[in-house]
């Protein structure tokens, strides 16, 4: 959007836009099924913090007088849009038109300043130039406003000057104690009838309801609403947060946790203003209201080279993606998918759990349904008898009476409603899954009634019906009312199956154990306070490579098993090193710059006698030097040789907005191929310690594949509970690798470590 001269210095932008529509019917706020919403908001808003949000954000939700800053009497601008859509979507207070190049706005008088209003202005909206704002901000502050709302673009999204100037209009917001939406967005929208308005440039107003909506791009923003308005999804509030220079989605979070007529959170994110934050929110809200969330950016690369396993796979992305894991958000790829669970969420009761009847009168949808359910983690149980003998007494000889139901073309409505009756009874089924393929014999609407007809009984025993009218999207409005439990619809299967999983996954989530960070005996964290002490005393380079003897004597403060071990800075010395460490042995490179020493010949295994050890050490020094690294060579590790057992891989890497991320996976000199790893935010509890080892293809090695014996699970666990406890003890480490971890049948020892002070 770019600022364009129009009736006077302080006009609107320029910009076309179709007239505004007719305004929308609308019902009152619905609630997400099966979702509590006042529980949990007496804790979130203990918090002084919150509470003291929460009340500053009233002003944009609750006001009774409001500014349009710029406002224009020339049609097809955004001034005259907004100002318009103020009027003609149901506000009841008080809208007062400013611009002094124009004495009258829409009918409506003006006046030049907003310090010319007669009456108090609890709201403002500013759609002026961007060099015009900052003074516009100062008379609002002067005027006693208590939310201004920021249209304009030409700020920190324009580079250096423009985030100057961001930065100055936010000290002045501060200065005078008000509250700033954008700048560079769209506005608001309220549709409780207390508070409804329209402030947006939007002609649509979409359908009421209890799903809050927060997005930073203000150009996806009137596709948002046209979708919204056309799958009958209502919502209770809509904000375009722009560049967030001061309300922010953690923000918004904590107002709508609060909101009585909110029970589903949507959000569009770009990017996390503040992650550690984001996630401490989200974490207390999700358990009885739904976050679902749409984050750009997932292919971006790792912006640095990283100096060991861990650094280099975590990426932006994974910091995201165990962010939303651990705050039970539930992530989607596409505004698309968003909307599918939203519709879902909020129309019919979270699932119960992952087991899926389907019924259709296409075989081949349904093979396509049960294929799209399987490939996502649910399941197609095999029915009771009683709904088989059930449906064999009215079903065509030809009909398949095992999961899914193919219930043939020629099934009628009646046949539809009698095989659900029978499937909302079936106490081995969660789900049903309808679904309508249009022949000639069988009216479509005729099958729609008949779903309406049998959805409240799905309601009643708690049971999630949704339907797929193949072609057909968004048909919820067409398969029940509000009063008469609404029934999702969706075009494919993969789109059903896809909602559906994601239901699911909040609703284990929810049930969870919540974790503790639990007290660990064997820590000595004065040991460790020293020993990182005295090597950033020895040496001011940074990053950091803590040596052999440091890491051991680091690892062994929090109780860390490793594997027996000596340095040898000669061939004598590896030679006696290897007698009392106990043949058979391995000799490895010691050479903190070099992340992969296999690549470079530096690691020699089972090595049996002294002439053995000896010879070893020379190759090594003799590789290096061929490939010109030998000034890199600090001698070698001689290690007890450990056979069995699992390798997998334990670490930690800084990230730059996240903090600290620990890794878990599958180890060894494959770590970064197979990439078989997984990723939470630190601290750990026990359960993110639990799920972790879970959680990763390596776990059937783990549990004792083809007649191996298991490993000891329990002591994985442990492990990454001391180190997220040296992690939060010592904030140095920047990175950290033990790889590989030998997971053994009792125990675990780690083979080789490398943490990195920054």
């Amino acid at each position: 959007m770019n600022a364009m001269p129009g009736d006077g210095p302080m006009s609107d932008f320029a910009d076309s836009h179709p007239p505004p529509a007719e305004e929308g019917k609308h019902d009152g706020p619905r609630m997400a099924r099966g979702i509590s919403p006042a529980a949990g908001v007496d804790e979130i808003l203990a918090e002084p913090e919150a509470a003291a949000t929460v009340a500053s954000l009233k002003a944009f939700f609750e006001a009774r007088s409001i500014a349009v800053i710029g406002a224009s009497r020339r049609p097809g601008t955004i001034g005259h849009m907004l100002f318009r859509s103020l009027l003609l979507h149901g506000f009841k207070g008080v809208v007062y038109p400013v611009n002094p190049g124009a004495e009258v706005i829409a009918s409506v008088k003006a006046y030049p300043s907003v310090l010319d209003v007669p009456g108090d202005v609890d709201l403002a909206i500013v759609i002026v130039p961007a060099e015009t704002v900052q003074h516009v901000v100062e008379e609002c502050g002067q005027k006693g406003v208590r939310g201004v709302v920021v249209i304009s673009a030409g700020f920190a999204e324009s580079g250096p000057e423009g985030k100057e100037k961001e930065q100055k209009l936010l000290e002045t917001i501060r200065n005078y104690g008000m509250r700033l939406i954008g700048p560079n967005c769209m506005g608001i929208i309220n549709t409780s009838p207390q508070g409804e308005m329209n402030a947006t440039f939007s002609p649509l107003f979409p359908p009421a309801g209890n799903i809050a909506f927060g997005t930073q791009s203000g150009a996806l923003g009137l596709a948002i609403l046209e979708y919204a308005r056309n799958l009958n999804i209502g919502l209770s509030t809509f904000v375009s947060i722009g560049n967030r220079a001061d309300v922010s989605s953690n923000d918004l979070l904590q107002y709508w946790a609060a909101d009585p007529a909110t029970g589903l959170i949507l959000l569009y994110l770009e990017s996390f203003g503040n992650p550690k934050r984001f996630a401490r929110i989200a974490r207390g809200i999700t358990p009885f209201k739904p976050v679902v969330a749409v984050k750009s950016g997932r292919t971006a690369a790792g912006s640095r080279a990283a100096a060991s396993h861990t650094g280099a796979l975590a990426t932006a992305e994974i910091a995201s993606e165990a962010l939303f894991t651990q705050a039970g958000i539930i992530r989607v790829d596409t505004l698309e998918q968003l909307f599918d669970v939203a519709n879902l969420l909020v129309h019919q009761p979270v699932p119960a759990g992952r087991r899926v009847a389907i019924l259709t009168n296409g075989g081949g949808p349904g093979i396509l349904t049960a294929d799209a359910c399987a490939a996502r983690g649910l399941e197609l149980p095999s029915l009771s008898e009683a709904t088989v003998s059930g449906l064999g007494a009215f079903l065509l000889p030809r009909a398949s009476l095992t999961n899914p139901v193919d219930m043939t073309a020629e099934a009628a409505a009646e046949h539809y409603s009698q095989a659900m009756k029978l499937l909302a009874e079936d106490k081995k089924v969660d789900i049903v899954i309808v679904i309508f393929v249009p022949p000639v014999v069988t009216n479509a609407e005729t099958v729609a009634s008949a779903i309406r007809g049998v959805a409240p009984q799905f309601r009643q025993r708690g049971k999630t019906l949704i339907a797929s009218f193949m072609g057909s999207r968004g048909a919820s409005i067409e398969l029940g009312s509000r009063e008469n439990c609404c029934v999702p619809s969706f075009a494919f299967p993969e789109d059903t199956a896809a909602a559906l999983a994601s239901a699911c996954e909040y609703n284990e989530w929810r049930k969870r154990p919540k974790g503790t960070i639990p007290a660990l005996e064997g820590i000595d964290r004065s040991k460790g306070e020293r020993t990182v002490k005295s090597a950033t005393e020895r040496s001011r380079t940074r990053p950091l490579w803590l040596d052999s003897a440091a890491v051991a004597d680091l690892l062994g403060a929090y109780g860390i098993r490793t594997v027996r071990s000596k340095e040898a800075r000669t061939a004598d010395e590896a030679v006696m090193a290897a007698g009392e460490v106990g043949f058979p042995v391995a000799i490895k490179l010691a050479a903190p710059t070099i992340v992969h020493k296999t690549e470079v010949g530096g690691v020699i295994l089972d090595i049996r006698s002294r002439e053995e050890a000896e010879l070893a050490f020379l190759k090594i020094r003799e590789r290096m030097a061929a490939i010109g690294k030998a000034d890199e060579m600090q001698g070698v590790t001689v290690q007890q040789m450990i056979s069995g057992g699992v390798e997998a891989i334990v670490g930690v890497a800084q990230d730059p907005s996240f903090g600290p991320l620990m890794m878990f996976g599958l180890g060894g000199i494959y770590a970064e191929l197979f990439k078989d790893v997984t990723f939470r935010i630190h601290p750990l509890t026990d359960v993110d310690a639990h799920e972790m080892v879970r959680s990763v293809k390596a776990y059937q090695l783990l549990e004792g594949w083809r007649g191996a014996k298991p490993c000891d699970v329990k002591a994985l666990e442990e492990l990454l509970l001391r180190v997220s406890a040296m992690v939060e003890d010592l904030p140095q480490i920047a990175e950290l690798d033990l790889n590989p971890v030998k997971a053994l049948d009792k125990g675990y020892v780690v083979v080789d470590a490398r943490v990195m002070l920054g």
